[in-house]
């Protein structure tokens, strides 16, 4: 059986080549669809894997504007109430305030220039952004990537004085990590409701790098112009302690095996005002990165399945044309009395040993155009998923800013590789598709009786 399969291959060596390309392609298609999904997986997990169970405590912009500037006015009780539930482990906290830094300059762009009015230039003209927390390494900007830190340390909450200053404006002052500077209070401030004028030297604990991506208005919106600083460093520019400062939003991460719906409605039942505040699922907080990331894995199972799919279909197709032709072959094996399960084990056979090769060309084949499909995939997807976040950024007016950024950060890249792995599992799923193509094209041809087969022929 198989030395007339191997004959019959050989022989009719155009119709195998035919099939070898199908199956080539099939297993090409197949291979790149597993390392995609994989490589999205492994993406997933680096990118959400530290938000997946958190949850984050923001004001309602329908019943609560938040400070006269709109940023948040979390209470610190109330923060303090959440953290005391069972299944909480941590949380992040944050302050938001602005501040002048003294004795050195600000950056700015052209853009920001065009913008900036006499009055603003006047009372904004060293002015920063700066964002208290107690765990800068699971601060929103650096946990979406937006930020990273480049030297020095995280700051934890064990810090005071102490802050993160993007590379680009301690380059411009020639300042670097263990240097000081001080902040005061900006009086124009409309957050600033107690008139505070305080001056608090900080100590540069580490450096961070990024770059804005969205177009921006203000110098303070620019990457370059946010300090990183402790808690108390941003409550006492406001005049406040960190028990007594107003927290933009806090981030509460719950237990590993804790059921994030259930906790959040334990949650809801603590005596905090509700209508003021919500509760959303840290994930909520990256729309195009789960959109980017969900549209990766659909891809991934068009390439997959949709190429089993067309090839079985088109190898059936084949296989029954080309079975028709051999009816007076099938007819005569069956008249010097071959078993009908004979023969369909030649045809299974003839399949295999084109496939056999076919799917080891197509992991080297796989091998090299993994990395390019993968890139092209995921620019296509990205960029229609950015465009749309832009708009929605721009509606809801954000601005330009990291914040806004994080909102419509995307999937930036994927590491595609073939593994000896995914090509077992084409193989065990090709196969078996292979063999049931064949027994199912040849089965008309084998239901008829050998005299049917040589009538017909004639």
């Amino acid at each position: 059986m198989l030395r007339n399969a191997f004959a019959y291959i050989t022989r009719k060596w155009p119709k195998s080549l035919l099939l070898f390309a199908i199956i080539l392609l099939m297993g090409t298609l197949s291979l790149i669809g597993l390392s995609m999904k994989g490589a999205t997986q492994k993406a997933s997990s680096e990118s959400l894997g530290s938000i997946t169970n958190s949850f984050s405590m923001q004001i309602n912009r329908r019943t609560n504007p938040g400070t006269p500037r709109g940023a948040g006015n979390l209470r610190g009780e109330d923060i303090e109430k959440i953290s005391q539930v069972e299944g909480i482990t941590s949380s992040i906290r944050r302050i938001n305030a602005i501040a002048d830094i003294l004795d050195h300059e600000i950056i700015e762009t052209e853009e920001t220039l065009q913008n900036q009015s006499p009055e603003r230039a006047k009372h904004f003209k060293n002015t920063l952004m700066v964002t208290g927390v107690n765990d800068s390494s699971k601060e929103d900007k650096f946990v979406s990537g937006a930020y990273k830190l480049v030297q020095g340390e995280h700051l934890t909450d064990k810090d005071k004085n102490q802050i993160l200053m993007h590379e680009d404006l301690a380059k411009k002052n020639g300042l670097k990590v263990g240097d000081k500077v001080r902040l005061k209070s900006n009086l124009y401030d409309a957050d600033n409701e107690k008139g505070a004028n305080e001056t608090v030297e900080v100590t540069i604990k580490g450096l961070f790098s990024g770059k804005n991506q969205a177009p921006l208005t203000y110098a303070q919106e620019l990457y370059e112009d946010t300090l990183i600083s402790d808690l108390d460093t941003a409550a006492k520019l406001y005049g406040n302690t960190v028990q007594t400062a107003t927290y933009e939003d806090a981030t509460f991460f719950a237990k590993g095996d804790q059921d994030l719906d259930k906790l959040i409605e334990k949650i809801k039942a603590l005596d905090i005002p509700w209508n003021y505040f919500d509760l959303v699922k840290s994930s909520s907080n990256y729309p195009a990165l789960q959109k980017s990331i969900s549209s990766m894995f659909q891809v991934a199972d068009y390439l997959f399945i949709g190429s089993l799919i067309f090839a079985s279909l088109l190898l059936t197709l084949l296989l029954v044309l080309w079975l028709n032709a051999r009816r007076r072959e099938v007819g005569i094996l069956l008249a010097l009395g071959l078993s009908k399960v004979q023969i369909a084990g030649q045809f299974v056979a003839e399949l295999v040993m084109i496939s056999i090769p076919a799917f080891l060309l197509s992991y080297g084949v796989a091998g090299l155009l993994a990395k390019a499909v993968g890139d092209t995939v995921l620019k296509n997807v990205t960029s229609g998923i950015a465009k749309q976040m832009a708009q929605e950024s721009s509606a809801a007016n954000l601005g330009g800013g990291a914040e806004a950024e994080s909102f419509s950060k995307t999937l930036t890249d994927i590491h595609m590789d073939i593994q000896p792995s995914q090509l077992l599992v084409i193989v065990l799923v090709g196969g078996l598709l292979l063999i049931f193509v064949s027994i199912l094209s040849s089965q008309w041809l084998l239901h008829k009786k050998p005299k049917e087969l040589l009538v017909d022929v004639e």
